[in-house]
């Protein structure tokens, strides 16, 4: 479908009526942005465009979103309210003619892993209620088709009202049985735990034998329980341990004892690791226990439901001689059509519902997933269309639905079916609201804020507002780069050796054979689902291992990070800033972090008080004890180079790579830390700016800055102009280029053409996603893929070129 037809064009039946007809915003202070007065056409497609951190997110989301789930909330009781998320009045003065927003982000959709594509939709309710229906043989209510629930027996008290003075109360029992696989709990895999990871047997816990990250001999909830319970004889090397010790010390269940007169619980070391550390999202833990759970826990698929998740009964049960283990396997595209094959009046309006919402992930690009596909898998592109899929068969109207950069991950093939879905909502008179880079999808605009001119400090303010054909017209960096055509490179890099993968078979590759070469700039591309990650991630570590090749890969998994962390925590920035400052006035490092013994006591090192107002939305009010520095006075007192700790962090990147570089604060650890950062376009962040005040593309290159610290091997990069405005794409090149004439190797998988007009070698993935997909295409120079125009890559490419 195309994006700049007819359906993409102003009609003066869509003209603007009146200010009823209209979203005003007047004032807007969130964030950077620089008291924002804007007005927006309802029932009209608008899109927000401008380099990233110049503010889109900020009035979109953290504005006109944000203030209509507050107003929403509002109007429930009080008693209601105190079970939602507390929400603060935007910095706005004046937000009027909103409607209910409908907010389809880019969140990852979290790593439960019992959560599924199928359970966070309505596919998997509709698919038990259909099995329960008509499997054969017949094992219960839905809820025995669900992975969640598992099976018990209960028996409880019922009080019977016979009348005034005469209640009765019988016992009863009753029983629920669930789908869940008893052996994994529905989670599909078991883990095991290499014991070697977790102590030297040859020590005794009073020698230190415990390796687990942050166990120190001397730490009192953790080592010293286990060693003073009296269970335990802290002397003897494990190894000489009684079979009864070593039950205690592995399994035993919570007991309570005494340490030094205080009541703690002992429990055996293997439920102790369990639950502080497998429980929890991996993607949530600090990199070094990251590495010690990847080295110390394996998962296997379950060997009692084969990774089903499901009771053997669940399994048992079929219609037509498909269980819904198979059917929740399928690839939505097959499942949609063995849905159409299933005819029984008595639920054909289950089966018509059902046959709907199938379609609209195939209609959306998402045929090739699978509904027992875990949630957390899902790229932020992925995850954003499988919650649009809920909108598609929507009959509200005149609502606001709000989209954070929905081509994110499409090919340009897919752009177009993308717009089309965002001119449908618009057509059944609603207003769509999206946050976009994408030139296709800029094009379609009824209406373009523009925001900028630059970023951070430089951002925050309105470039331009009006049509499409203004914009292009209007002189502003997004204007000007608007029709941007990249060249094919006329000067290519001669690759220094390969590796070669042999017979790939991760998820849908087709047993492929295919040479990646090394020393250049590879691109690997495709439509989404034909097989990239899989080869990148799956097939190409494993490869380089055997070869002795160090993988660094920069995937889009979310950065995790709370309100205390910020660019310097994250990158590693911090801990040579403390160091010069202690050294510079011979104090301890710990006395300038805001989470340790300098922080402010009043707010914590958080520079802000947070007032929980029950049910009614919170507040967050400036510090008035360290005035929102985050340090005690006398931290501040202390300085180096002329600034004290506070103003180094209120810095932005670019300003720190000055003072760091030169001068009496020169700390060369720090000037390559900031010079990574400037490298990636964050020049404009300041260095205590809260992670979660960053956009999604701030974020994916802080991680990039981070992961590229100099060491030798193959780059692998997820996307990394995702979030990026034409105008960086240029910088972000040039970086690929600096890496790679260094004697890096990179591999990019990428959809974007000016990356892939830029690449030395192109691996081109397809012909279509999931099953359709898995085989090499095209591998080459881009020269050759448009030369060839054989693939659906090349098509778009040489277009994009000119050729």
């Amino acid at each position: 479908m195309s994006g700049t037809g007819e359906a993409g064009r102003q009609s003066p039946a869509r003209h603007v009526a009146d200010s009823h007809d209209l979203i005003r915003v007047h004032g807007a202070r969130e964030n950077n942005l620089r008291d924002v007065s804007i007005e927006l056409p309802k029932r009209r497609l608008t899109v927000f465009t401008g380099v990233s951190g110049s503010g889109k997110s900020s009035l979109v989301f953290h504005t006109i979103a944000a203030e209509s789930q507050r107003l929403i909330n509002e109007t429930y009781s009080a008693f209601v309210q105190g079970f939602m998320p507390n929400q603060a009045r935007p910095e706005v003065d004046v937000l009027d003619g909103l409607t209910t927003a409908i907010i389809v982000d880019q969140q990852r959709m979290g790593a439960d892993p019992r959560s599924t594509v199928g359970t966070a939709t309505d596919a998997n309710a509709m698919l038990r209620i259909l099995f329960s229906r008509l499997g054969q043989p017949h094992i219960g209510s839905p809820n025995a088709f669900a992975f969640n629930v598992p099976s018990v027996r209960a028996s409880g008290a019922l009080t019977v009202e016979r009348g005034p003075g005469r209640n009765r109360t019988v016992k009863q029992s009753f029983s629920r049985t669930g789908g869940m696989c008893t052996r994994c709990e529905g989670r599909g895999a078991v883990s095991d735990i290499d014991l070697t990871q977790l102590y030297d047997d040859s020590k005794s816990l009073a020698e230190g034998a415990f390796t687990i990250p942050g166990w120190k001999s001397d730490s009192f909830w953790t080592v010293r329980v286990y060693a003073e319970s009296g269970l335990l004889d802290p002397d003897k090397p494990i190894r000489d341990y009684t079979e009864q010790e070593m039950r205690d010390f592995l399994h035993r269940e919570p007991t309570k004892v005494k340490v030094e007169g205080v009541n703690l619980t002992y429990e055996g070391l293997i439920p102790k690791i369990r639950k502080s550390f497998l429980a929890k999202d991996k993607e949530s833990l600090q990199p070094h226990i990251r590495e010690f759970v990847d080295r110390a826990v394996t998962f296997t698929t379950c060997p009692e439901c084969d990774g089903t998740r499901l009771s053997e009964a669940a399994r048992s049960s079929r219609i037509g001689g498909i269980s819904i283990a198979d059917a929740c396997a399928m690839q939505i595209s097959d499942l949609a059509a063995w849905v159409r094959e299933v005819t029984e009046p008595s639920v054909a309006p289950l089966l018509g519902t059902l046959g709907r919402t199938l379609d609209s992930f195939v209609e959306i690009g998402l045929g090739y997933l699978s509904l027992d596909r875990p949630s957390g898998t899902l790229s932020g592109g992925e995850a954003q269309r499988v919650k649009m899929v809920r909108q598609l068969g929507s009959s509200l109207t005149d609502a606001t639905y709000i989209f954070d950069e929905p081509t994110a991950g499409l090919h340009p093939h897919d752009i177009g079916r993308m717009n089309g879905l965002l001119l449908r909502l618009r057509d059944k008179g609603n207003t769509v609201l999206v946050v976009e880079h994408e030139p296709q999808t800029i094009a379609i605009a009824d209406h373009v804020v523009d925001l900028g001119p630059g970023a951070g400090t430089a951002g925050g303010t309105v470039c331009f507002e009006g049509t499409v054909e203004g914009l292009r017209a209007g002189g502003t960096l997004t204007g000007r780069h608007l029709d941007d055509r990249a060249r094919l490179k006329e000067t290519l890099r001669s690759p220094a050796g390969a590796l070669e993968i042999r017979g790939a078979d991760t998820h849908n590759l087709r047993d492929i054979d295919v040479d990646i070469p090394l020393g250049v700039l590879t691109v690997i591309t495709g439509v989404a689902g034909s097989g990239k990650s899989s080869l990148v991630h799956g097939a190409l570590p494993r490869q380089a291992a055997a070869a002795g090749t160090d993988v660094v890969a920069v995937d889009q998994g979310a950065v995790r990070g709370s309100r205390r962390s910020n660019p310097a925590t994250f990158s590693g920035l911090l801990d040579p800033v403390r160091k010069a400052f202690a050294k510079a006035n011979g104090v301890k490092p710990a006395l300038f972090s805001a989470n340790s013994t300098g922080a402010c006591p009043d707010c914590k090192g958080i520079g802000v008080v947070y007032t929980d107002l029950a049910m009614m939305a919170g507040t967050a009010t400036t510090c008035e004890e360290c005035g929102g520095k985050r340090f005690q006075p006398e931290v501040l007192e202390h300085r180096l180079g002329g600034r004290d700790i506070s103003e180094v962090l209120a810095m932005p990147v670019a300003e720190a790579a000055e003072f760091f570089g030169a001068g009496e604060a020169r700390t060369p650890a720090a000037h390559r830390i900031l010079e990574r950062l400037a490298d990636v376009g964050l020049g404009y962040l300041r260095l205590g700016q809260p992670l979660t005040t960053l956009s999604g593309g701030e974020l994916q290159r802080l991680k990039l800055a981070t992961r590229m610290a100099g060491k030798d091997g193959v780059y692998v990069l997820d996307e990394p102009t995702a979030g990026l405005h034409p105008a960086d794409v240029q910088q972000l090149l040039g970086l690929l280029d600096r890496l790679v004439d260094s004697g890096t190797s990179v591999v990019v998988v990428e959809h974007h053409q000016a990356v892939m007009a830029h690449a030395d070698w192109i691996v081109d993935l397809g012909p279509g996603a999931g099953h359709d997909g898995g085989r090499i295409v095209f591998e080459g120079t881009p020269a050759d893929l448009v030369a060839g125009r054989s693939t659906l890559t090349g098509e778009h490419l040489a277009d994009y070129v000119g050729a």
